[in-house]
């Protein structure tokens, strides 16, 4: 069982990754930041000072520059995925007399996905421009804690409206600004919330119902093969019952690709399903992620760690009293998503 045992650590340390991520993302002072400092200070005297430029380009080019490399990732991804679906697990469910009707959900899933993740890349989120600056600025009051009235970008020589930011990957201020992401290589803003939530679940949706799917197929497969009654000879030479960890781990020598690929769907599913619900909560109280974060006293040190530091400096102190600030009631935000506010015209005298 030491193949099971060194899985289950992968797994562990995996999602002990993925939590430390998600919970010190966007805080100056964390464990993952001490850690990264702890490594570059142990390898730095050992690596080449052309290699360290050429890792510290890359990651900023990835990470704090805009291109499309995470897009060809996500297709990449995607198109594993469900060759390796289409190739193996498809025709055992056909064998198995699965509906066609329920092997298309998946396509019909991905052609949804596909859509929405369009919209996501090609909808401008909300830049704030000469022409519309002066239209955003009437579309959300001014709540003089997070935003006040009379701030200027000194980027772009506008005045900032209410729930605006200027993105550094972007270089252009963001009305309604919720994050950059770089899975679509876009600003998530004003325009294009609805579209990536709904891109959210639709992957959500697409990577839960191959899952299901491929368990029904495995499940088959083992009631078909009578492991459930089989038994094997251990190192001592007695026969004992094939249990649960013997029945896995055939299943692991015997269709090793539709494991890993039901693992990764799995694990894509958690990770992307919390990151939804919390856009979704959002959604629901009126807040971007942005808000969140300024409302706690986190500052982003991606792009700007100097600017991020003084903002930390000059923010005040978190009221959880006025956090929901821009709410009207659920239903109403979410229509607010879905069906944007357009700049206000000012009214001819």
């Amino acid at each position: 069982m030491d193949f099971l045992t060194l899985f289950a650590i992968y797994v562990a340390v995996m999602l002990t990754c993925i939590f430390l991520v998600c919970k010190y993302s966007g805080q100056q002072h964390s464990p993952l930041n001490r850690l990264f400092d702890c490594f570059r200070k142990v390898f730095a005297p050992f690596t080449p000072l052309w290699l360290q430029r050429f890792f510290q380009r890359s990651l900023h080019r990835m990470f704090h520059q805009r291109n499309n490399m995470f897009i060809y990732l996500h297709i990449l991804l995607e198109g594993a995925v469900y060759g390796e679906f289409t190739y193996e697990v498809f025709g055992f469910c056909r064998d198995m007399d699965t509906s066609l009707t329920s092997l298309s959900v998946p396509y019909i899933l991905l052609v949804l996905k596909t859509f929405f993740f369009y919209l996501c890349i090609k909808t401008d989120p909300g830049t704030v421009t000469k022409s519309t600056g002066s239209g955003l600025l009437r579309v959300y009051p001014y709540d003089k804690r997070l935003f006040h009235p009379g701030v200027s970008c000194p980027t772009c020589q506008l005045i900032k409206p209410a729930r605006s930011k200027h993105c550094g990957v972007c270089d252009r201020c963001v009305h309604r600004f919720d994050h950059h992401c770089v899975w679509v290589n876009n600003c998530v803003g004003a325009r294009n919330t609805g579209y990536f939530l709904l891109y959210l679940f639709s992957v959500c949706a697409m990577a839960a119902d191959v899952a299901l799917l491929t368990l029904d197929m495995l499940l088959h497969a083992v009631l078909r093969s009578g492991l459930l009654r089989a038994s094997y000879i251990d190192e001592n030479g007695e026969q004992q019952p094939a249990g649960f960890p013997f029945i896995v781990q055939h299943l692991f020598l015997t269709f090793p690709r539709i494991i890993f690929m039901l693992g990764f769907v799995v694990f894509v599913f958690f990770l992307l399903a919390g990151y939804a619900l919390f856009h979704f909560y959002l959604a629901l109280v009126n807040q971007t992620s942005n808000e969140w974060y300024k409302s706690r006293g986190y500052v982003c040190q991606h792009c700007h760690p100097t600017a991020a530091a003084a903002d930390a400096l000059c923010s005040p102190a978190p009221n959880h009293s006025k956090r929901y600030f821009y709410s009207r009631g659920p239903l109403r935000n979410l229509r607010e998503i879905f069906f944007p506010r357009k700049p206000v015209k000012k009214k001819d005298k």
